[in-house]
């Protein structure tokens, strides 16, 4: 059964069905969003993983972008996952020229920070709200290099993970109806970050 708020998925570039399938799975009403008037539809927003400068691009070629940042930044709930992040970041570090975010969190992020392709991992991860580890996978990443005062983090890279460099750094955070992760919580079937999201949504 289908009920409470619906939870939209910026569905222009990245894992946007493996993000509707787990808001499926939480019996959450999904809705791809590619226009205006779909996001004029939903209570909240899904950005997915990708490549985070094509999202920019596509954005304004849709005339999304600027009905996005109209929207976040009048309190409408948005969850963005690894790209996602940087697309809600307020400022990015390594980014490709003339590549612009979304804005609404007050974190500096940097662009594959984790390194290429061959470099992704993954790592058991403990996120605050949560009672159990997460099974984090960690592609292409970005992670953040500063948050500002309002930012919850939620989580960092544990001493243990494979990529023992990136110990200690931020990759999920928290600020008021916003939050983002680095990794990607949409791969496999652990829907209790996207379950924290609806709640959030629902309380919003």
């Amino acid at each position: 059964m289908v009920t409470g708020p619906t939870v939209g998925v910026f569905a222009l570039q990245g894992d946007v069905r493996e993000h509707l399938h787990a808001l499926d799975r939480l019996g959450t009403r999904a809705l791809p969003v590619r226009r205006p008037e779909e996001l004029d539809r939903v209570d909240g927003l899904i950005v997915p993983g990708g490549e985070s400068s094509t999202m920019d691009k596509l954005a304004r070629i849709f005339e999304l972008r600027e009905p996005l940042r109209e929207r976040i930044a009048a309190g409408m709930p948005a969850f963005g996952t690894c790209a996602g992040m940087i697309m809600l970041a307020d400022r990015l570090l390594d980014g490709i020229e003339g590549q612009e975010t979304l804005g609404g969190i007050d974190i500096t992020v940097r662009r594959n920070a984790f390194g290429r392709q061959v470099d992704s991992f993954e790592t058991g991860l403990a996120v605050d709200g949560l009672d159990a580890p997460v099974h984090a996978v960690f592609i292409r990443a970005p992670w953040v290099e500063e948050a500002g005062a309002r930012v919850e983090v939620l989580a960092r890279v544990p001493a243990s993970a494979p990529e023992h460099d990136a110990a200690g750094r931020i990759v999920a955070v928290r600020q008021g109806p916003l939050m983002a992760t680095s990794f990607h919580p949409e791969v496999g079937n652990d829907d209790r970050l996207h379950r924290l999201f609806v709640d959030l949504v629902t309380q919003s």
